[in-house]
C-alpha cells in the first residue's frame, strides 16, 4: 500500500507524469519527455524502460538536432478512442489508438437537427462498423469523444439551448451513446472540439492560447487559455457570435438585435445572394465563387471577414490569444476572409495585442471536429488506468 510521500507514491507520481506527457503529444523523444516533465534525463530513462518492458509505450529510434534520439509513443495495443462529430447535417466518425494515429474515419450526410434517436442509432452503427473494419471490439475502447453543434449546460449535461437543436430537447448526449456502447463518453460543442482538434493536430500546434472561430449556421469560438479548453461556470464560454455589432439590426435568435452572428452565418449570408444567385445557393459555392473572381460573392466575403474581424479584435483585448484560427467553410475563402479579418483586429484591437496575434485558417477543415473529439478522450482519460493495465515484464499488455 503506498503512503503519500513515500518512495513508491513518488515513482508512482513520476510514472504518471511521463505518461500523460506522451499521451497529450502523441510521441516524444526522452529529452523532450525531460523537459516537459521537469524530470532528469536519467529518471525518464529508467521510467521509459520499465513502461516499455509493461508494454504501455513503444521506443522507435528518430533524430532530434542531426543527432540520433528514441521516440516515445504510447502502445498500439493499449487501447482506441473514438471520435463521433454530430453537425446539423453531417455525422463523422474516426478511430484512433493512443500514438495519435487515425485509424479509420468515415463522414456520411444527415439531418440530425430532426431526431437525436435516429442520429444516435446511426452513430452507434457506424462506430461498430469502423471498429470492426480496424479487427477491435468494443473491448478495446478506452473511451469516445462527442462533439454537438451547441453549447452542453455543465450542471445539466444537457445541450444549453433547445433552439440550436429542437429535436433534441432533454437529450443526455453523453448518457445517451454511452448507454448504446458501454463505454464512457465525454461531450463538448463543436466549436471546443474544432479548437483542440487544431490544437493537437493542425493550425494550433505550438501555441498555448488561441480562439477557434467557426462560422457555419451560427457562429461560435473555442477558447484555449494556457493549453486548456475554457469552458466558463456554465459551459457557454467562446459564444462570440452574440456579441452586439448593431442594436438596430436584425433579430437574433438569442432575442437581441445585431449579434454578431446575424452578419456572418450562413442564415443571414445567403440571402443576400440568392436573388441573383438562386435559392440553392450553399456557403461551400459562394466561396468557390469568391475564389473564381466573382465580384458579388467576394463583396459579402469580404464584409464577413469585416465583421468577424469585430468579434476577434473584442477577443483580443480580452484574452490576448496568440493566435485565431478560422475553421469552418469560410475558412476555404483564404486571404479573402482572412484579410480584412485582419483589418478589422489591427483598427479594433489595443496595438500591441493586434501585433502579437497570427490569424490562419484552419489545417483540418471538416475533420478538426471530429479530430478534436478523439483529443477529448485523450486529454480526459486517466493515465492510472493505462498503468494498472500494465502486466509483469516479458508479457504483451492487452492481450
Amino acid at each position: 500500500m503506498e503512503t503519500p510521500g513515500s518512495q513508491s507514491s513518488l515513482h508512482r507520481a513520476n510514472l504518471e507524469r511521463v505518461v500523460r506527457a506522451v499521451r497529450l503529444a502523441g510521441s516524444l523523444t526522452q529529452a523532450e519527455i525531460a523537459r516537459s516533465t521537469g524530470l532528469s534525463a536519467a529518471t525518464v530513462s529508467n521510467i521509459v524502460r520499465e513502461l516499455k518492458d509493461g508494454g504501455t509505450v513503444e521506443v522507435t529510434p528518430t533524430s532530434a538536432g542531426g543527432r540520433r534520439a528514441r521516440s516515445v509513443s504510447l502502445s498500439g495495443d493499449a487501447g482506441i478512442v473514438i471520435g463521433v462529430d454530430f453537425g446539423h447535417t453531417h455525422l463523422r466518425v474516426a478511430v484512433g489508438n493512443l500514438a495519435h494515429q487515425v485509424l479509420a474515419e468515415e463522414s456520411e450526410p444527415l439531418d440530425v437537427d430532426a431526431s437525436s434517436a435516429q442520429g444516435f442509432d446511426r452513430a452507434e452503427e457506424l462506430v461498430k462498423h469502423l471498429i470492426g473494419t480496424v479487427g477491435v471490439g468494443l473491448d478495446k475502447v478506452i473511451g469516445v469523444g462527442l462533439g454537438v453543434p451547441g453549447p452542453i449546460d455543465v450542471e445539466s449535461g444537457t445541450l444549453g439551448s433547445t433552439s440550436i437543436l429542437p429535436g433534441w430537447t432533454g437529450i443526455h448526449p453523453s448518457d445517451e451513446l454511452s448507454g448504446r456502447l458501454g463505454v464512457p463518453v465525454y461531450v463538448d460543442n463543436d466549436a471546443n472540439l474544432g479548437a483542440l482538434g487544431e490544437l493537437v493536430w493542425g493550425s494550433g500546434r505550438g501555441v498555448k492560447d488561441l480562439a477557434y472561430i467557426k462560422v457555419a449556421s451560427g457562429v461560435g469560438a473555442g477558447l484555449v487559455i494556457s493549453g486548456q479548453i475554457y469552458r466558463g461556470p456554465g459551459g457557454t464560454a467562446g459564444e462570440i457570435g452574440h456579441i452586439t455589432l448593431d442594436e438596430s439590426g436584425p433579430v437574433c435568435r438569442c432575442g437581441n438585435r445585431g449579434c454578431l452572428e446575424t452578419f456572418t452565418a450562413a442564415r443571414y449570408v445567403l440571402p443576400l445572394l440568392q436573388p441573383s444567385y438562386g435559392a440553392e445557393l450553399t456557403m461551400e459555392r459562394v466561396v468557390q465563387l469568391a475564389r473564381e473572381g466573382d465580384p458579388g460573392c467576394r463583396r459579402v466575403i469580404g464584409d464577413v471577414g469585416r465583421h468577424i474581424g469585430s468579434g476577434v479584435a473584442n477577443l483580443c483585448n480580452l484574452l490576448n490569444p496568440s493566435r485565431v484560427v478560422l475553421g469552418g467553410n469560410l475558412a476555404e475563402a483564404g486571404e479573402l476572409v482572412l484579410g480584412p479579418i485582419r483589418d478589422s483586429v489591427s483598427r479594433y484591437a489595443i496595438p500591441s495585442a493586434a501585433r502579437q496575434l497570427s490569424v490562419l485558417p484552419g489545417a483540418l477543415g471538416g475533420r478538426a471536429e471530429v479530430l478534436g473529439a478523439l483529443a477529448l478522450v485523450l486529454s480526459e482519460m486517466g493515465d492510472s488506468t493505462l498503468l494498472d493495465s500494465s502486466v509483469p515484464v516479458g508479457t504483451p499488455a492487452f492481450t
